[in-house]
């Protein structure tokens, strides 16, 4: 397994962390704003292990104020990591897959490209284009054996969120909201996740499953049945 990010050293201690006795984890710096540095990675990876089987496209900003408020650069910023930098990366990956004649990639949205929340424009404008996105490369490269689908998390507890759940408005909100009450795992991505990195999802393809505690299958009554 290959990991990359901006980082280093937050790069090493995921490595270290996810690494599981004789399956080691490498980690590489990239930046999907520079797409250079992109081909470099993807030609390391394919000439180090001679293929690449899974991408999954993590990579994601994002930046909470009114629309009126955002700048051009923040605009173009988070549009640049969260869309054309995944575009990038499916691109070159995708070069690669096409010739072996297969290849599966996982794109990760977002709630917000199915009901999108306030304040979050240029978020959910970039995680709706990648669920386009997802869709025409998975009509391209379908026959080709390479199949392109999306996970959209719902509201997941994080080092970046953890804050914002921890105020007791956001909570109760997030919970009358979400038919299993709790409020998502990092963890609870990854079956959904080797599903479709595996045979098992071998006819699926153009998909974007939202794996949100049931929050988009409806609205909850204020009061109980």
């Amino acid at each position: 397994m290959v990991i990359t990010g901006r980082q280093q050293d937050t790069l090493n201690q995921t490595a270290r962390e996810i690494s599981q006795g004789e399956s080691t984890v490498q980690a590489l710096v990239c930046d999907v704003l520079d797409g250079n540095r992109i081909e470099e990675v993807v030609e390391e990876i394919v000439g180090q292990y001679g293929q690449i089987d899974t991408l999954v496209n993590v990579a994601g900003i994002n930046q909470r104020k009114p629309s009126i408020d955002y700048t051009e650069d923040e605009y173009d910023r988070i549009m640049g990591v969260n869309l054309k930098g995944a575009f990038v990366v499916s691109q070159q990956v995708g070069r690669h897959m096409l010739l072996r004649g297969s290849g599966s990639q996982i794109n990760i949205s977002s709630l917000n490209s199915h009901r999108t929340v306030s304040h979050l424009l240029p978020y959910a404008l970039s995680k709706i284009g990648m669920d386009q996105m997802t869709r025409a490369l998975a009509m391209e490269w379908g026959q080709a054996g390479v199949r392109v689908n999306a996970i959209g998390p719902g509201f997941v507890e994080t080092d970046l969120t953890k804050k914002v759940w921890q105020d007791k408005t956001m909570e109760d909100w997030r919970a009358a909201n979400t038919p299993q009450r709790r409020i998502g795992k990092p963890e609870d991505m990854a079956g959904t996740a080797l599903f479709l990195a595996s045979p098992a999802s071998a006819y699926l393809t153009g998909q974007v499953i939202y794996v949100d505690g049931g929050m988009t299958a409806g609205r909850m009554w204020p009061f109980s049945a």
